[in-house]
């Protein structure tokens, strides 16, 4: 790159007027860097030793820190924190494997796992080890992956689900959910698995995981289907989890779960599904904690995102809950479901949810709270703001009356709990209907909270529906139910915060 002679910027430059100014103009330019060198080296000093510097000045200012990205308003990618230097590289092709879109690289890839988890494990000075994917279509069953873990796809990089189900094993089901959600008894594993792990990161340049479900949605339409379908990716009981960069096709079911897991980044996906694929949500997490899911494109037959805790007396009994999640800069199309869900599954308790900056299109539902008699738990605290919705049916739905239980061992008195529920700056176009709120008659939402809401394209006839639901508006159009009557913005500060 050819850089500019210092005479052809000096006229713009301020600092360059100011020496004019003063008849320094003569002093040789390069003497005028080593003053300021000089003075910056002086003044960082002073201000290292300084203890009125060491007071004001935040810590991650100064040259030996960083801020925490967690601290961040632009991004909650800081939940994940950074694994030490990666010392072992291998690429599949080592173990075996052909990407010709036709061999089975089941093989290749267990034994590339169990290679680095022995490496890790039995050397002294192994950290982080890393399995790259080259450019190719590389056809795998199910393989489990290890901690301390990087899978990195190249440029070009498919990772294609085989279409033998017995490549995907039955395991057990998940002790929140007590059986399949889809079938009695056990389930298939996901794709790729992760269990009891920490520190692992799924990631590459732009490579693609294709779970080829093609095979088990037809399962699903023709009610052949014998076990529950497993999803693309799943860690369970697991922590500190990147997975980035990447786009996610065709899972047979739900394409991200993180089931009792900590500190886990979505961040910078694509994840697509036809939208006629039956329940192909995009991330769904699931009893975790600690939880963000960030700057995603998402295409499916089903949620884009969903906050789960179990199912019914099983979820109860089980009591592991989701909470402090982050969901924002979401964008995607769903015609038969939501752009964001909570629930229906959410019998471990939700709670402190921050949602924002969402964009939906051409969708059944912009944000919904799902529940229903049996399920008890709790959704509490949850912050919705900043969404654009253009063709969604609904803009926002508080559903209930599903009757999907497990079995009939669930408790018809469980009655779930919903209190403070806090949406802002939400604008629809070519709405359908005005938001539809239902509560349950024996457990009312209570603090339902809306502002600046603007529903365009309704006709003057659609009005807001409401049950065994309170609560405060301000600034919405058309004018709420009476079950949330309007008030006036200080007041409403007063009645309605999120905490």
């Amino acid at each position: 790159m050819q850089i500019p002679p210092l005479s052809s910027i000096n006229d713009h430059n301020p600092l360059m007027n100011t020496f004019r100014l003063f008849g320094f103009i003569k002093i040789k330019h390069s003497l005028i860097v080593v003053f300021l060198v000089l003075i910056t080296i002086i003044a960082i000093q002073f201000m290292g030793t300084n203890p009125f510097f060491s007071l004001v000045i935040p810590a991650w200012t100064k040259p030996e820190s960083t801020k925490p990205e967690s601290l961040s308003d632009s991004s909650c990618s800081g939940f994940f924190c950074m694994m030490g230097e990666e010392t072992i590289s291998v690429l599949i092709t080592e173990f075996g494997g052909v990407g010709d879109g036709r061999t089975s690289n089941t093989e290749a890839f267990r034994k590339a796992v169990e290679y680095l988890k022995g490496e890790r494990k039995g050397k002294k000075g192994v950290g982080v080890v890393r399995l790259i994917v080259p450019k190719g279509r590389w056809v795998t069953g199910s393989f489990n992956l290890t901690s301390d873990f990087v899978l990195f796809l190249d440029e070009g990089a498919v990772i294609l689900g085989s279409q033998n189900p017995k490549d995907w094993p039955i395991i057990e089901p998940l002790p929140s959910y007590g059986r399949g959600r889809e079938r009695l008894g056990g389930r298939h594993i996901s794709l790729i698995h992760g269990s009891g792990l920490s520190n692992v990161v799924i990631t590459g340049n732009n490579g693609t995981i294709d779970g080829q479900g093609k095979m088990w949605w037809d399962q699903w339409w023709n009610r052949t289907l014998e076990h529950t379908r497993g999803h693309l990716v799943e860690f369970m009981n697991s922590n500190n989890i990147l997975i980035s960069n990447l786009t996610f096709r065709n899972s047979p079911f739900w394409t991200i779960h993180p089931v009792y897991c900590s500190n886990v980044v979505v961040k910078n996906m694509t994840i697509l599904a036809p939208l006629n694929a039956p329940n192909t949500d995009g991330v769904d997490a699931d009893s975790s904690t600690h939880v963000c899911i960030e700057d995603c494109y998402i295409e499916s037959g089903d949620d884009l995102v969903a906050v789960k805790s179990g199912w019914d007396q099983y979820g109860i009994k089980y009591s592991r809950p989701s909470s402090d999640i982050i969901i924002r800069r979401i964008s995607g199309t769903t015609p038969t479901c939501s752009g964001i869900g909570i629930g229906s599954e959410m019998s471990g308790g939700v709670s402190n949810v921050t949602i924002e900056d969402i964009h939906v299109w051409n969708s059944a539902a912009g944000v919904r709270i799902k529940a229903d008699v049996g399920r008890g738990g709790y959704i509490f605290n949850i912050s919705i703001s900043n969404v654009t919705l253009d063709r969604v049916k609904i803009p926002i739905k508080f559903s209930r009356g599903a009757n999907d239980h497990p079995d009939d061992g669930w408790d018809p008195k469980a009655f779930p709990r919903v209190k403070g529920i806090f949406i802002a700056n939400v604008v629809s176009f070519n709405s359908k209907k005005a938001p539809e709120l239902l509560g349950i008659k024996d457990s009312p939402y209570e603090d339902i909270c809306m502002k600046n809401l603007s529903f365009f394209g309704l006709s003057s006839s659609a009005r807001w529906h409401c049950e065994y639901v309170s609560g405060f508006t301000s600034q919405v159009s058309p004018p709420a139910c009476p079950q949330l009557p309007l008030i006036t913005e200080d007041n409403y500060s007063t009645r309605c915060s999120f905490t």
